[in-house]
């Protein structure tokens, strides 16, 4: 009876430790994709440095950023690595879309 309440146990903590590690990487990954809306968003209206300021506030920790200007057409990249170190393969990234506002700096430079 003991032997099997020691492998219950454990087994039950795998199980719990998996999940939790689960659910950081999916905070994270929600926390890219947040970051990369507003990045696209503040530099569609022209303002390169608050995006620069958000990705850093709302990403996860060392997540990196990306920008592609084609035209009038910005996309946003931020990629990071979770934090929980039992899934270290696991790679996060998020891509956001925007067009310029007329009148911004990104339309007039690239316009």
């Amino acid at each position: 009876m003991t032997v099997e309440a020691a492998l219950g146990l454990a087994g039950l903590t795998v199980v719990t430790v998996l999940l939790v590690a689960g659910l950081t990487v999916l905070t994270s990954q929600l926390r890219c994709t947040d970051a990369a809306r507003e990045a696209a968003r503040l530099l569609a209206s022209g303002q390169p440095d608050e995006a620069a300021a958000a990705v850093h506030e709302i990403a996860p920790p060392e997540a990196s950023l990306a920008v592609e200007h084609i035209g009038d057409e910005i996309t946003v990249r931020v990629t990071a690595h979770p934090a929980a170190g039992l899934l270290p393969a696991i790679h996060l990234n998020a891509t956001a879309y925007a067009v310029a506002e007329p009148g911004t700096e990104a339309s007039n430079a690239r316009g």
